[in-house]
């Protein structure tokens, strides 16, 4: 009899940045590495679109980028990687 484990849902990861900021890049090619061990799904979102000014005003972030997992708020500025690998592992039931 086989077993089949049903696929873990992609963490949908949310990154609004703006244009020319060096730590919206730096969070962007660490989403990267990370989507590498773990499911994700990366969203960027500029800060002058609509909907960026609307989750910048929402979150009230003073700096970019603002990064939503799953819609709800995780961090803005520099991304704090160990905070979100721990987040994600524990998301694939993993030890982190």
């Amino acid at each position: 009899m086989s077993s089949t484990v049903p696929a873990l849902r992609p963490a949908a990861v949310t990154v609004v940045r703006s244009a020319s900021c060096h730590l919206c890049e730096d969070a962007l090619t660490a989403l990267a590495e990370l989507a590498t061990a773990y499911p994700l799904s990366v969203e960027t979102v500029e800060a002058m679109d609509p909907r960026g000014v609307a989750l910048v005003r929402e979150h009230r972030v003073p700096i970019y980028p603002l990064v939503l997992v799953d819609g709800v708020f995780f961090s803005f500025g520099r991304l704090p990687r160990k905070k979100l690998v721990r987040l994600l592992a524990g998301r694939a039931g993993q030890v982190a």
